[in-house]
């Protein structure tokens, strides 16, 4: 896998967080995977397992698609995480990120372990026992994105804090993000869409050794645009990624327009 990945048509780096853009979704995806391969291995040459986060969202599909068919990598050493849920979808609801999660990695590779949030149990109890799990096993690679209002996670702009003593909480959804939700497809309407989820918050990100971040679609444009140009800060939590020693950023086309112009 790689044998002729196509070249970034642009790369940068502002501040810590290096970036670069791709021709499309495929050739976006099938690079952070690349990279995110070399990571793991890297890591398992010096350790016995990975802890890895993974951004469960259509945005990651081409990403977490080229990176299941990564044959070289020993998935059973791979411990993995998620990054939120909401509150009280049905168990069956196919909007829930830990459905996403089984189907597009759970069920693709047979990881060590897979740490899945639930949603319907008491947020305060399911938040305790998910901060506990990442502290028995410290993150290594966060695989994140960025959302429309520059979230990372469920970290809105009005939750957001970037010296949180928590590592996971609920958290209450804005409205941006909320409509982001129907603009992915997984919702037909912002009435469905749940006001609460329980979050890994900006330092539970941030501990990660290693972060690749995935933003594909014009819809995230705008939000590309300010995570690189705007002043680091709460008020838009995406430039955090900027402040962290090993990150990068993969773009395509249309969500790095602003950036090519």
């Amino acid at each position: 896998m790689g044998k002729g990945i196509t070249e970034p048509i642009l790369r940068g780096k502002t501040d810590l967080l290096e970036w670069e853009v791709y021709k499309d979704r495929a050739a976006m995806g099938l690079a952070a995977a690349i990279t995110t391969a070399k990571k793991i291995k890297s890591i398992m040459a010096v350790k016995k397992s990975v802890n890895i986060i993974f951004a469960t969202a259509p945005s990651q599909n081409e990403f977490l698609s080229s990176l299941a068919q990564m044959q070289d990598i020993d998935w059973s050493r791979v411990n993995a995480f998620h990054q939120d849920e909401y509150v009280g979808l049905p168990e069956d609801a196919p909007q829930r990120f830990g459905i996403y999660f089984k189907e597009h990695i759970a069920e693709r590779i047979k990881l060590g372990q897979f740490f899945v949030i639930n949603g319907n149990k008491n947020p305060v109890e399911e938040s305790q026992r998910y901060s506990k799990l990442l502290e028995e096993y410290p993150v290594d690679i966060c695989c994140g994105g960025i959302g429309e209002n520059g979230h990372i996670a469920f970290n809105d702009p009005h939750v957001a804090d970037f010296s949180d003593t928590f590592l996971v909480k609920e958290v209450t959804l804005d409205d941006t993000c909320r409509q982001q939700q129907i603009h992915d497809g997984c919702f037909e309407k912002i009435a469905d869409v749940p006001k609460t989820a329980i979050s890994l918050t900006v330092p539970a990100l941030m501990k990660a050794k290693h972060v690749v971040v995935v933003v594909p679609s014009p819809t995230k444009a705008k939000a590309v645009y300010r995570a690189l140009t705007g002043t680091i800060s709460s008020e838009f939590p995406a430039t955090i990624y900027r402040r962290h020693p090993s990150a990068v950023l993969y773009l395509e086309k249309a969500s790095a327009a602003l950036i090519l112009k």
